[in-house]
């Protein structure tokens, strides 16, 4: 893992584009303090992890999902899948009669 200025980093983007591609993550500081680091995503699930993982509504969303699990309020996989398929049959059959044509 590489350090380096913003002001350097400003200067030459391309090339630390170029190196935490092949090198791994550039901390990026100013004043001498870390202040974002530079990485490149494998792919568009690691993108999407790290995205998530630094939401806030996400992270607020888990934690009150936790909570629920904590307090006997979470579905089994069986009651969880039988909600999925009913929500998306209930989707279905709206955009179906939005449609008007019989199609799906």
């Amino acid at each position: 893992m590489k350090i380096a200025a913003l002001a350097d980093v400003k200067a030459h983007l391309s090339a630390y584009l170029a190196q935490c591609e092949t090198e791994g993550p550039v901390v990026i500081t100013r004043n001498g303090k870390a202040v974002a680091v530079l990485l490149a995503p494998y792919d568009d699930d690691d993108l999407e992890r790290l995205v998530l993982g630094r939401s806030v509504r996400f992270r607020a969303l888990l934690n009150r999902s936790r909570q629920s699990i904590k307090e006997g309020k979470g579905l089994s996989e069986a009651a969880f899948w039988k909600a999925v398929r009913r929500r998306t049959e209930k989707r279905e059959a709206s955009d179906k009669r939005g449609r008007g044509d019989g199609s799906i």
